[in-house]
């Protein structure tokens, strides 16, 4: 009796030590915590877009942790490899927390979400007012398609390549559902470099803003914004919905939800639905979001060269939709004799309200009496439309091409 108690006993410490997650942990692993530590950090002390940063990077710690990713995730049928897992593989029976959190990004469900929260924070008065200020939405949009081709000709299906352009919108949720759709193994990646870089926004944009820009045009007083109606206001996101979903139906999910959320708001009759959708929903719905991108960095996906392609893509096509931008508004600038200021342009891409705060932080710079914030606001908020059409463009070109075989030949021979 003593020593068959001796042995389950034996047995039972040898299984608590097999259990243990430094036994069956990768250098992998402690890699990816080391970098998931990197990102907690510029979240919390850094404050580099934290409402987002902080749950990814946390989710990032959680599924890194060795012998976390069974319980957290579940397993996979036996003899699966790295480059096989995903969603659908997970064995039913032994699906984690992180599993079910996963469906609302796998079946694309969070970003129209979070678009139905902006639309309702969001104000379209300055687009409405001053429309010219879409041709500069629409420039910012130039850097998508460039890191397009780029990314094509490095070796990337045009799935994949569609995925990493879209982080040049710097539009979290529309790179996470444009990579859902075309190229989720990419995920983490681009999720963590656009939004790394919409946190950067002050570090990256502002010497563009000062090279591109003269003296003389960052002192540019631009005339006060007309008052814009009610009407107006209530039937703009219904006007753009019909037009754009009869052209590009394929937008219709984020754009559709965007102006729901807007309409919301400028009804005025239904203030709890605005309510719950800016605050209650998305602040959930964002921590669904984030910890589930985290869990899918794991270490042996995560690390590699295919990463660091990504992220330098990403940057280009972020630099380049600014430089677009600029250039479109410095146009402007000439052809109204002087009307428009430029430093407006780099608000065109898609973070608000940051990048229309970078534009009126220079422009004080160089006069402190030059307030450029609800002009810049125009071109800010026209860059979130921008980023859901060229979402849908991209969708509807190769949302049929996952694979992208036939595209992407196609599509090298003429880079060729």
């Amino acid at each position: 009796m003593y020593s068959l108690l001796a042995v389950d006993i034996g047995e039972i410490f040898v299984n608590l030590y097999e259990s243990m997650g430094f036994v069956n942990g990768e250098w992998q692993n402690y890699v990816m915590l080391l970098i998931s530590f990197i990102l907690m950090y510029l979240a919390i002390v850094k404050k580099f877009e934290p409402m987002l940063l902080l749950p990814i990077a946390f989710g990032m710690f959680l599924i890194n942790i060795p012998g976390a990713e069974s319980v957290l995730w579940g397993t996979y049928p036996e003899g699966t490899s790295i480059k096989e897992q995903a969603f659908d593989n997970v064995n039913a029976d032994s699906r984690g927390l992180l599993w079910y959190l996963y469906f609302g990004v796998d079946k694309v469900i969070y970003p129209p979400l979070i678009f139905l929260g902006i639309g309702c924070m969001t104000d379209f008065g300055p687009l409405i007012a001053n429309p010219k200020s879409m041709l500069i939405g629409a420039g910012a949009q130039l850097g998508i398609f460039i890191a397009f081709f780029l990314a094509v000709a490095l070796g990337f299906s045009v799935a994949q390549a569609a995925s990493i352009a879209i982080i040049g919108g710097a539009d979290g949720p529309t790179a996470i559902y444009v990579t859902s759709t075309l190229a989720s193994a990419y995920i983490p990646m681009i999720a963590i470099a656009a939004y790394s870089y919409m946190a950067l926004i002050p570090i990256i944009q502002k010497p563009l803003m000062r090279l591109l820009t003269t003296k003389k045009e960052r002192t540019i007083k631009m005339q006060q914004l007309r008052q814009v109606s009610k009407l107006e206001k209530i039937l703009f996101p219904i006007i753009v919905t019909l037009v754009v979903g009869i052209i590009l139906p394929s937008a219709i999910a984020l754009l559709g939800m965007l102006m729901l959320g807007n309409l919301f708001r400028e009804s005025g009759v239904v203030d709890r639905l605005s309510t719950q959708a800016q605050n209650g929903l998305m602040n959930t719905i964002t921590i669904f979001l984030g910890v589930a991108v985290g869990c899918k960095a794991k270490g042996e996906i995560f690390l590699s060269l295919e990463t660091i392609y990504i992220i330098g893509l990403g940057l280009l096509s972020f630099i380049l939709g600014t430089i677009g931008g600029l250039l479109v508004a410095k146009v402007m600038c000439k052809v109204t004799n002087g009307k428009i200021n430029p430093l407006i342009g780099s608000a065109g891409v898609s973070a608000v309200p940051m990048a229309a705060r970078i534009s009126e932080d220079v422009g004080r710079e160089y006069d402190p009496q030059n307030h450029l914030l609800m002009h810049a606001m125009g071109p800010n908020v026209a860059g979130v439309i921008g980023s859901a059409i060229a979402a849908g463009i991209l969708l509807a070109c190769f949302g049929g091409y996952v694979d992208g075989t036939a595209a992407t030949a196609a599509i090298s021979s003429i880079i060729a």
